[in-house]
Order: C-alpha cells, then sequence, then structure tokens
C-alpha cells in the first residue's frame, strides 16, 4: 500500500450505507465526513441525539442521526429493531476510557460493557442486514494484559481502570476473530475486522478519570500524538480495502503510534481461538443475543 495513503484516497462509496457507533465525536465524526465525501450514506448512532445533529452539520454528504445507548441493551435492541433495509458496513467505533468504577444500566463494569458488550449485541443483531463487513476499534492497549479474566469479567474483585480498558480492547479483538469463525462457518460474504488508531489526539483521553492519568495523556497528545484525521486512517482502510477477514489494521510507524495504515500484529492472547469462542459464549449469555441463525448454514463447534 502506499505509504501517503489518506483519506482523499478512498474509492467511490456512493450507493452504500454505513453505520457508525459514537460518530459525534473524535475519530467517530472524522470516519463519517470522509466516507460521506466518498459518497456514503452514514448514520451517525450516537447516545445524544442534539450532539449528533450538531456533528452531522459538518459533515458534506447524505447523514442520518439515530440514537443508541451502548451501555443500555434496551437502546441497543431498539436502535437494531427499527434498522430496515441492507447495511454495508457497520463500524463499532465508540468507547470509554479509564473512567472511575460504575456500571452500565444493566449492571456491567462500563468500559467492558459499552466497549465489548454492546457492540457485541449490536454486532449480533445487525448481522442479518449486514452485506459487507463489521469493523471493531480495538486498542494497542490491548497488550497490557495476558488473558481475559473470565472469573471476573466485571471487576468485581477490585477495580483497576487502565486494566479494565485493556481488557475491554483484547476482547473486541477476540471478538472479531471468533465473528469471523462463525461467519466462514456459515459460508457468509460478510468480513469481520478490527483497526486502531495508534495514538490520536481525541476528546478520549480527557474523559479519564485519574486526574494524574489524564493529565499525563493530555501532555502525550501534545507531544506524541498524531491528529485523529490520522487516526481515523486505520477505520477507513479497513472500511474500504479488500482485506481478510480477522486482520487487523493499524499504523505502520514506531511501536504503532502513528503512520499510514498496514496490517498489525496483536498479542498471543488476542490470537487465541479458545479463549475467543469462551468470550463469546458467556457474552451471549449476558446479553441474551446470538449468532443469527439465519447465517449458520453449519453449528459452529
Amino acid at each position: 500500500m502506499s505509504t501517503d495513503w489518506n483519506a482523499t484516497h478512498l474509492p467511490d462509496l456512493s450507493g452504500r450505507t454505513a453505520v457508525i457507533t459514537g460518530a459525534n465525536s473524535g475519530l467517530g465524526i472524522i470516519t463519517a465526513q470522509a466516507l460521506a465525501r466518498a459518497g456514503m450514506h452514514v448514520v451517525l448512532a450516537v447516545r445524544d441525539p442534539d450532539r449528533g445533529r450538531t456533528a452531522a452539520a459538518t459533515v458534506t454528504g447524505s447523514t442520518e442521526v439515530r440514537r443508541l445507548d451502548l451501555a443500555d441493551l434496551a437502546s441497543v435492541r431498539q436502535f437494531a429493531a427499527s434498522w430496515q433495509g441492507p447495511l454495508d458496513v457497520l463500524i463499532n467505533n465508540a468507547g470509554v476510557m479509564m473512567l472511575p468504577q460504575r456500571q452500565t444500566k444493566d449492571g456491567f463494569e462500563m468500559q467492558f460493557g459499552t466497549n465489548h458488550l454492546g457492540h457485541f449485541a449490536l454486532t449480533n443483531l445487525l448481522l442479518p442486514h449486514i452485506t459487507d463487513r463489521v469493523v471493531t476499534l480495538a486498542s494497542i492497549a490491548h497488550r497490557r494484559i495476558g488473558a481475559i479474566d473470565f472469573d471476573d469479567l466485571h471487576h468485581t474483585r477490585g477495580y483497576d481502570p487502565t486494566r479494565a480498558y485493556a481488557q475491554s480492547k483484547l476482547a473486541n479483538l477476540l471478538f472479531t476473530l471468533e465473528l469471523q469463525r462463525r461467519l466462514t462457518l456459515a459460508g457468509s460474504p460478510v468480513r469481520a475486522l478490527a483497526a486502531h488508531p495508534g495514538w490520536a489526539s481525541t476528546n478520549l483521553q480527557g474523559h479519564v478519570g485519574n486526574p494524574l492519568a489524564r493529565l499525563s495523556l493530555l501532555i502525550g497528545n501534545k507531544l506524541m500524538a498524531q491528529a485523529p484525521e490520522a487516526g481515523a486512517l486505520p477505520t477507513l482502510y479497513a472500511a474500504t480495502h479488500d482485506l481478510p477477514g480477522a486482520c487487523y489494521v493499524g499504523p505502520k510507524g514506531f511501536a504503532e503510534l502513528r503512520g499510514t495504515p498496514t496490517l498489525v500484529g496483536r498479542s498471543p492472547a488476542a490470537s487465541d481461538p479458545e479463549a475467543a469462542k469462551r468470550l463469546w459464549t458467556m457474552s451471549e449469555e449476558l446479553t441474551g443475543t446470538t449468532f443469527p441463525m439465519t447465517l449458520e448454514h453449519s453449528q459452529p463447534s
């Protein structure tokens, strides 16, 4: 791929539709702007429709704003039930980072519940409509832990916001791995891919709960981070290029912090098929959603 690939190199996306979660700010709105400029109809799936409409006003092209609160499974179900017609690309972009301990409306640890379980449920419920691919945003932070703590997914035995965030991002990669396995077994042409932005300067770091950690990250934004326009490139590449299922796209620069998008590796923990299956089963139980039977040509083992 070109060493200077950027959003101006997107193909013509006219006639296609994308849903982007958390598209009212940060990487989400940058991604929406780029896809809409290329001709795509972009649905901004956001918790606050007023903020979503303000963000949509900055987009040149066809947009739509719909309410979606990933920390509330009732909202996820309502969003999915209202969907009609084909959906080419689902971009699971929304996320929270290193928050003080709190729970979703369904009682899940907030980072795991929002970053993983909300997207898990949304994807399964929308899969009958999806025609092309699912792109889920992960993070280099997934490397900070060696495995999912299946005995304490919600950190009830002690809460570390950094570890909780890392576990949610590891879950994103295991979800992508198992989703692709199931799609392949079902004979579906839909692909599951993951992407990460490197270190991109967005408002996400400003919401970190610990004041010292927040200050450190904000200083890092000034000294090390790339612009959000660059941070969105791996997502845009994963959403529009002919790439293999289960692949992972990130910046090609030092430590994957910045640079043009390329295929990158993941930790051994994020490549464990048995852990991916176990996480999927537990996520089904927690969310009450499953891989659609209409896609199952054969039963996954």
